[in-house]
């Protein structure tokens, strides 16, 4: 049975069972700062799980990708040299929200897995485990199941301490949590190994294939196991693993998904096929992890993400190298796994030629150091040392790009380790930040458990609400006093909280009359899913949990929020029409001032296409479309052509916001009515943000006026210092710059006129030495060029020579050396001028006849001279 087959018998079957099939979420974790990469398939149900987000179902299904290379989950080590290890992998899994528990979960298990009609797997073949006080779950299994006592196996804390169980699942040191049962395939005698629970349990014979966690309790700060009011479920079944037992194989890379990326890294690497060459299961893992991280938004960095994604790529180029490649070869790869996943995962065909230009640029940039970096760590190899230095790994990765786990995986190789203590050492401040935190919590700052907040933003600038809560820091409190700050509750607002790049509002919140008390709200953000924090400051009185008040917003803040928000979308939707479909928003930033855009593009955009995207915008402002929202499935907004921006959290049904027919997204954020309240745009800066990324700044409306009129200022201000109409400044500025240039013509001319003219001087300065002349002088104010015409004369006049000039103009120190031609099989030119430039913070070099140098130590300079003659002698 194909991969693929196995994957949509799966979504079926739960179908079946009146599960919701749910799309894959990002491998960019929307909204949680706490996962690197997607982990898990419960990772997009986290706040589901967890009781701050709720959806129209309450089963679920899902084929999640996941990524395992950075942070506390990494197996990024182990791939290539075990048969299940993988960066990216696919977790089918069932979901349970408060609905079924253990009994169906176990029952649902079983029917997929042995059933004919599904996978049909031999019962004798399957065992199981349990948390061992698990009782429930061991008599599911026994009675019901049928499974044999002696192929049950309960596991108890061997992880050291209360719950540190392979049998029992954290959520984090504290929250949801409960004992999950695995069911294991036993590959056969023939294979090593023990059934879990014995000191053999390492080998290959008995490979876990389908995990049910049961979430039964809620871990509290003292360890105490509170029983959840709902208990749920999570279960997760690696495609890989039962794609390998289906198909009567060992390795996970022996499947058919993987020989076809095996063949195709053998084919541009330029080796024979083999199933028992590490560095081709390297290069066939990676590029799926690569091309699905770069389908979700990430490009290669030099730090968080983008630095794990340049880890990856990196360690498959060396192993294409380490086979003989020493061409570029990985980029050319994406069309064979878009051939193997294009069909279930469609942005990988959708986003084929920007995976391919990413990959490629990245190859072309690591192949610069690659050779030199390999000579380094050979030579440092070459020494017999059994632990590579930490000085030698650092230099690898700091000057020419190669991560330590690429270097550990070298020196592993060679039965070597690393000197890891020198290399943090060495690495000091420098240190990529390439790691996250993956743990949770089960609330945000505040513990908020009470009703949710109704937002009323859209229509209203000012509500009648009640105040559920108060905060003062993180603590709960029963009233606020005049000049506390603190987070203020609502059951009703129309202050947006902040999201999708717009900033929370700002306004103030008064007590009925408007007498009482009031509290200026200087941010909105969410405590939870649907639960708005009001952060701000008591102006006067007193305000408590139950005040009857209004919550009034600053409406020219979000009227100019608003205008640069919808401005946003234009803007995208422009940057796609002139640039390409190639461009995908990276991130932004909305307040009243201004919009900030990073979007994934190659180069910097150019003045043309800068005021080709202001033209398209305005003239969708001039057209004064209708922009209009409406509430929908997501998976009918995508049908219908809305763009998902990067990096955000969508649930079942989203808000589609349309303006006209030029825009389409999905955006939860307050915007104009019609486009032409966006008034005018203008973009005032573009530039770089990392690689691949470019940032555009805009202003609209007022802001876009006053900007303008700025400009104008100092554009007057500009042609009246030069005695000029504005209108005429450019060519006033361009006559001036000519009369500049013939002046510094005329000046160099005198100076080496001047120069020139101490040649005899210069001539008759010089000391005999043994067999040659010897010429330091400083000639201060004379440029390099004037030193480099005087050199050459003199060297006409001196025969066999040794001369250092040196010159300080504006506070930098100019150097240049000659040596005759008869004299550099004694000394040469580059080693003399490097002498003296290390002594004023230079350095420099050249020909073995002539070279040159700079510093920045002028104060130095004398002794640095004055050290020539006996450095020559020495030599």
């Amino acid at each position: 049975m194909k991969t693929s087959e196995i994957r949509q018998k799966f979504l079926d079957f739960f179908a079946s069972k009146g599960h919701q099939i749910v799309a894959s979420s990002s491998l960019v974790p929307g909204n949680d700062p706490t996962l690197l990469f997607t982990n898990a398939g419960m990772n997009q149900f986290k706040d589901v799980f967890l009781g701050f987000d709720k959806r129209p179902y309450s089963r679920a299904t899902t084929s999640q990708k996941c990524v395992r290379a950075g942070g506390k989950h990494n197996d990024l080590e182990n791939v290539g040299y075990t048969a299940r290890h993988h960066t990216f992998f696919e977790m089918l899994g069932n979901f349970s929200f408060g609905d079924y528990f253990k009994r169906d979960a176990i029952l649902y298990a079983w029917e997929f897995l042995t059933s004919p009609e599904w996978l049909g797997l031999p019962k004798e073949k399957l065992m199981v485990t349990v948390y061992a006080t698990d009782d429930e779950a061991f008599e599911i299994w026994n009675q019901e199941v049928g499974v044999p006592a002696d192929k049950i196996v309960r596991i108890g804390d061997n992880k050291g301490a209360p719950y540190a169980s392979d049998n029992f699942w954290t959520m984090g040191d504290t929250g949801p949590c409960g004992p999950c049962t695995e069911i294991f395939y036993d590959h056969g005698p023939d294979i090593w190994g023990g059934p879990p629970g014995s000191p053999e349990e390492d080998g290959d014979r008995f490979i876990e294939i389908w995990n049910n966690v049961f979430m039964q309790f809620n871990r509290d700060e003292t360890g105490t196991m509170h029983p959840l009011p709902k208990p749920s479920v999570d279960t997760g079944m690696g495609l890989e693993r039962i794609s390998a037992v289906l198909q009567h194989v060992h390795s996970n890379y022996e499947i058919d998904l993987f020989q076809s990326l095996l063949k195709a890294a053998a084919r541009e690497v330029g080796v024979p096929f083999s199933q028992d060459v590490p560095s081709l299961k390297v290069i066939a893992d990676h590029i799926r992890a690569c091309s699905f991280l770069i389908a979700d938004g990430v490009l290669p960095s030099n730090d968080g993400r983008g630095y794990v994604l340049r880890r990856i790529i990196r360690r498959a180029i060396r192993h294409g190298y380490k086979l003989g490649q020493k061409g570029l070869f990985f980029h050319k790869l994406v069309a064979d796994l878009v051939a193997e996943m294009g069909d279930a995962y469609p942005e990988l065909r959708e986003r084929q030629a920007v995976i391919e230009d990413a990959l490629k640029q990245e190859e072309i940039k690591f192949a610069e150091t690659l050779d030199k970096g390999m000579a380094l760590l050979e030579a440092a190899l070459a020494k017999g040392e059994k632990t590579l230095d930490g000085k030698t790994a650092f230099q690898l990765y700091d000057t020419f790009g190669f991560p330590l786990d690429l270097t550990a995986d070298i020196c592993r190789e060679r039965g070597l380790a690393i000197d890891q203590a020198g290399f943090d050492a060495a690495m000091a401040a420098q240190r990529a930040q390439s790691r996250a935190a993956s743990t949770f919590k089960m609330s945000g700052n505040v513990d908020y458990d009470g009703a949710d907040t109704c937002f009323n933003g859209y229509d209203s600038v000012s509500v009648d609400a009640r105040v559920l809560a108060l905060y003062r820091g993180n603590e709960a409190a029963q009233a606020l006093a005049e000049g506390d700050e603190g987070v203020v509750v609502l059951d009703n607002t129309a202050f947006y909280a902040e999201g999708g790049g717009q900033v929370g509002d700002t306004g103030e919140i008064s007590v009925a009359g408007g007498v009482a008390a009031l509290f200026d709200v200087t941010d909105t953000q969410k405590l939870k899913a649907a639960v708005f924090g009001h952060s701000g400051r008591v102006a006067r009185g007193k305000l408590s949990v139950g005040d009857s008040v209004t919550a009034t917003i600053d409406l020219h803040k979000r009227h100019a929020t608003a205008r640069n928000h919808s401005a946003t979308h234009l803007l995208h939707a422009a940057l796609r029409k002139v640039l390409g479909d190639h461009v995908a928003q990276k991130g932004s930033l909305v307040n009243h001032e201004r919009t900030r855009f990073d979007f994934a593009h190659t180069g910097p955009v150019s003045a043309d296409e800068i005021a080709e995207i202001e033209r398209v915008v305005n003239h969708v402002i001039a057209a004064n479309y209708d922009v209009s929202a409406t509430l929908m499935p997501y998976d009918d907004a995508i049908r219908a052509g809305a763009m998902a921006l990067f990096g955000e959290k969508y649930g079942d049904e989203v808000r589609v916001l349309k303006m006209g027919d030029f825009s389409t997204e999905l955006c939860g954020g307050t915007h104009v009515k019609r486009t032409g309240d966006i008034g005018f745009f203008k973009i005032v800066a573009e530039g770089g943000v990392a690689a691949g990324v470019r940032r555009i700044e805009a202003v609209t409306g007022e802001g876009a006026l006053a900007w303008v009129q700025t400009q104008e200022g100092e554009l007057r201000e500009a042609a009246g210092l030069v005695q000029a109409q504005p209108g005429e400044l450019v060519g006033k500025l361009a006559r001036q710059q000519e009369q500049l240039k013939a002046l510094e013509k005329e000046v160099a001319a005198l100076k080496s006129q001047m120069a020139l003219s101490r040649l005899d001087e210069l001539l008759a300065s010089t000391t005999d030495k043994d067999g040659y002349k010897l010429l330091v002088a400083r000639l201060d104010g004379v440029d390099a060029a004037t030193l480099r015409t005087l050199s050459d004369k003199l060297r006409d006049r001196l025969g066999s020579s040794a001369a250092l000039l040196a010159s300080v103009v504006d506070g930098k120190v100019a150097l240049l050396a000659t040596v005759s031609k008869d004299l550099t099989a004694r000394f040469k030119a580059g080693e003399l001028v490097n002498h003296v430039a290390q002594q004023v913070g230079g350095k420099g070099g050249g020909r073995p006849d002539m070279a040159q140098a700079g510093g920045t130590e002028p104060q130095h300079l004398d002794a640095a001279l004055a050290s020539v003659d006996a450095w020559l002698s020495g030599k």
